[in-house]
């Protein structure tokens, strides 16, 4: 591991070879091409950055190893998908509370592609229960949640909260409950989403940790909501 200086413009150039040559015989010739321009450069991003994360979100966790830490494999699950890419033609890592042992756990979020960054916090696909408690938070404090939703910087920065949701109310909620655009959500996140212009530099770790300290007031009550200390 070593101090990160920004990625290699080779970077996009292995994403664009791979969108054109998504095969295993294709990876399997250029995998050593893969650890050296996009793999280790990321997990140096995130031990440089763990200090930084440390300060804004202790109780978030960044993990520079390669396989089984803050790094999201590159390898597609196909099992259940119409597209059977063997792989992702993305970079990305997440950032999960140390509660959390899967994706499902509250977050932050950084994703490289040919079209751009994106970078942000939230949950992906709570668990009932826990879904379940982030309803009834916004339900029970809904002064707080809407300071935070209707907050200019969040709207400015992220277009505001986003995530997929139920297409009617859910159970125990009236349709015309004043946040039943957010309580019908599943899932709950800020967005960032930028050019390449800082991916080559260091510039980068500032432009990460701006983000996500954006983010904060979200994030606390979507981590307390969820049960977890932040």
């Amino acid at each position: 591991m070593g101090e990160f200086h920004g990625f290699s413009h080779e970077l996009l150039k292995f994403y664009q070879d791979l969108h054109e040559n998504n095969d295993r015989d294709w990876f399997q010739a250029n995998k050593a091409r893969y650890r050296e321009v996009a793999l280790l450069p990321m997990c140096d991003f995130i031990e440089t950055f763990a200090p930084r994360l440390d300060d804004l979100a202790p109780r978030y966790i960044a993990d520079p190893r390669p396989n089984g830490g803050s790094v999201f494999r590159i390898h597609r699950d196909v099992r259940f998908s119409k597209d059977k890419k063997p792989y992702k033609e993305h970079l990305a890592c997440q950032f999960r509370h140390q509660a959390g042992k899967d994706a499902h756990a509250p977050g932050y979020y950084l994703h490289i592609d040919l079209e751009g960054v994106r970078m942000g916090a939230g949950i992906w696909l709570p668990p009932a229960p826990k879904l379940n408690a982030i309803r009834k938070s916004i339900d029970e404090d809904p002064d707080r949640w809407n300071e935070i939703r209707n907050d200019p910087d969040i709207i400015e920065m992220f277009d505001g909260i986003h995530g997929d949701g139920l297409k009617t109310a859910p159970k125990g909620y009236a349709k015309d409950h004043p946040n039943i655009e957010d309580l019908r959500r599943k899932t709950f996140f800020l967005m960032r989403r930028t050019s390449h212009d800082d991916l080559f530099s260091e510039k980068l770790l500032d432009q990460v940790e701006e983000t996500y300290r954006a983010a904060d007031r979200f994030m606390r009550f979507m981590t307390h909501a969820a049960g977890l200390p932040f």
